[in-house]
């Protein structure tokens, strides 16, 4: 059986043609069930088709099925295809979606279908089509081979029907699952026996039900502390590259009681989900413990330049300093500027810092720096925690104790607090004992990292969200919590722009990926908005001459931004020493540039540089300029 190569969705189908299956539809009195030809039905219904096995009787397939096609009640029979490597059968339901080329016309769109025979079943906007074949047309396969071999062709995809699998993300069973508030709140919490407030959460299994997954295993969380226990059952699977100031070394410092706060600050978020314990907000993330936290200018460098160097996408900071003695420095704040703009291969890794516990009306001099997610808190019941420090920079607020406690992961040297003043109860607030090495916990210092958590899954789902996106998007995505009138402008000083809202954020993350904003690669054909130039990109040198509207060219896009012309322009130039045409147009009610490369009298000329421009992968299409002047 032949293999037919077309494209579908972001890459290539390779298809082969099943040797048994087709798919039939009938009339009304149709019974394939008990029909001769028919050796065993499959499936009931897949793209509007019986899928059936025939009895082919020493036949081909091709030839059977062009015999039961004769049968009075069979309408319509198709071939059934399996995709390479795949044994789930693909039915073509005889539709194919079609993206024709920027500027081009109905009349020539009209051409196009006529060649092919095909039935205009809808107009989806000026440039893209929904077509049906008719009984004079090829199959919808060959349809769309040939369509995406034709100039004035962007896209074509014939519409192909499958069985889907039927699942739902398998979340985490881990022991204290159900008492992880800040994850899912259900409005009680078992173990405590405590009335919550339903919803009062960061939607983080909602995120992971949207993400269809606990985050990427590609994904570096970095937490800046002190007292790591990495052997910590939640934490042991999990560290990468771990680093120590104090020791310069890998070897963490570990055993001294008065260190024990990095334990449960990486576990909130990114504690694995092993069925045991507690689960952070990015399970599969990797954890970068950064050991040795310290206020001098040399380490302040150190410890950021370290998670640069070393692939750090998240920072979570949950320290710091409200003293008014000791503000930052200009290169304490260059060097957090440094990781938040450099990071990430210049994308800026995200650097998050808790807003502080002193129930002050400023923030921590570190949550203050500009290029920082600040993070305040708030409690179970939507309240603002009364120890959280509130300032105009906070950027969000997330779950942490006010009411009731968050549980988080304990070092094993950690001595716990006396909660009674008999020793008796050392980790559990409401004195209930639970087993493992866990602990409440709670503070900003919790907030912080839940929310670097969900900074990780909105990386996983779409990684080349800058850090400035990253913490535009957590604003923009967060819910109002609190009194309304205490935003001013959809800020808070208690709150920020409100409580976080993973599930949110991660699905803008995925808008973006998915092109959603309007950006577009520089040398695809398009009459989307580009991504807007900045300041900086360069000086140009240009002359205006008037061109004839005569000759072909090749036509490279249509851009929104005249900023990018520019830049195209330069490159075309310096790629191909070719001319560049501009042509001021109008798309969808606003300015646009239509760019072309080269004039030539001779459409084989013009043809002969899209060759060249097609091998250095750049696409276009030959263009009359009769038509555009």
């Amino acid at each position: 059986m032949s293999n037919y190569k077309i494209k579908s969705g972001k890459g290539t189908l390779v298809l082969q043609k099943s040797a048994s299956l087709v798919g039939l539809k009938g009339n009304k009195k149709a019974d394939f069930a008990n029909a001769d030809y028919v050796r065993q039905e499959v499936l009931p219904s897949l793209g509007g088709f019986k899928v059936v096995s025939l009895q082919k009787d020493g036949a081909t397939v091709d030839d059977k099925l062009d015999e039961v096609r004769q049968h009075k009640e069979v309408e319509t029979g198709t071939h059934v295809y399996f995709a390479e490597g795949s044994k789930k059968p693909l039915v073509p339901t005889g539709e194919v979606f079609i993206i024709f080329q920027p500027d081009v016309d109905e009349s020539e769109q009209a051409l196009v279908l006529d060649e092919f025979r095909l039935e205009l079943v809808e107009r989806r906007a000026n440039d893209r089509v929904t077509a049906r074949v008719t009984k004079d047309s090829p199959n919808p396969i060959k349809v769309a081979q040939a369509l995406q071999k034709i100039s004035l062709v962007k896209f074509a995809e014939p519409d192909l029907d499958m069985l889907l699998e039927e699942y739902d993300l398998a979340l985490p069973n881990d022991t204290f699952m159900a008492d992880e508030w800040h994850l899912k709140n259900s409005g009680f919490i078992p173990s405590g026996k405590y009335t919550t407030k339903a919803g009062a959460d960061a939607k983080i299994v909602d995120a992971w039900t949207r993400l269809d997954n606990l985050g990427s295993p590609n994904i570096v969380l970095a937490i800046i502390d002190n007292g790591f226990d990495i052997s910590h059952p939640d934490l042991k699977p999990k560290v990468y590259r771990p680093w120590d100031l104090w020791t310069q070394s890998d070897r963490l410092s570990d055993g001294d009681p008065g260190f024990t706060h990095g334990t449960p600050c990486a576990s909130l978020a990114v504690a694995v989900a092993n069925g045991q314990g507690m689960v952070g907000v990015a399970p599969n993330a990797k954890f970068m413990p950064v050991s040795g936290t310290s206020f001098s200018v040399r380490a302040t460098e150190q410890m950021f330049d370290y998670c640069i160097q070393n692939g750090a996408d998240v920072i979570s900071c949950s320290w710091g300093t409200t003293d008014t003695q000791y503000t930052l420095n200009s290169l304490k704040e260059e060097a957090i500027a440094k990781a938040a703009r450099q990071g990430r291969g210049g994308k800026g890794c995200v650097v998050l810092f808790a807003a502080g516990n002193e129930g002050l009306d400023y923030v921590n001099f570190y949550a203050a720096h500009p290029d920082v997610i600040c993070v305040a808190a708030c409690d179970s019941k939507d309240r603002y925690a009364s120890y959280s420090n509130q300032g105009a920079e906070v950027s969000i607020c997330a779950p942490s104790n006010g009411d009731w406690p968050l549980i988080a992961a304990r070092a094993s040297w950690d001595p716990g607090t006396t909660i009674r003043g008999d020793g008796a109860f050392k980790f559990w607030a409401d004195g209930v004992e639970r087993s493992g090495p866990y602990k409440h916990f709670g503070g900003t210092s919790g907030a912080t990292p839940i929310v670097a958590g969900i900074c990780a899954l909105m990386l996983s789902a779409n990684p080349n969200l800058t850090a400035k996106e990253v913490k535009e998007i957590l604003q923009s995505t967060a819910d109002k919590i609190g009194d309304p009138s205490e935003y001013k402008n959809g800020r808070s000083r208690k709150f920020g722009y409100g409580r976080v809202n993973a599930d949110k954020a991660v699905a803008e993350a995925l808008r973006r990926k998915d092109g959603s904003t309007g950006t577009t690669k520089p040398n695809t054909p398009s009459t989307s908005v580009s991504t807007p130039v900045v300041s900086g990109q360069g000086l140009f040198r240009f002359s205006v001459e008037r061109q004839p509207s005569q000759g072909f060219s090749v036509q490279l896009g249509v851009f929104a931004d005249y900023g990018n012309v520019l830049i195209q322009a330069e490159k075309m130039e310096r790629m191909f020493s070719q001319p560049v045409v501009v042509n001021i147009t109008q798309a969808s009610g606003k300015t646009a540039y239509r760019v072309l490369v080269g004039v030539f009298d001779k459409s084989a000329d013009a043809t002969t540089l899209q060759k060249a421009m097609k091998a250095e992968g750049v696409d276009g299409f030959v263009k009359d300029l009769k038509t555009i002047g």
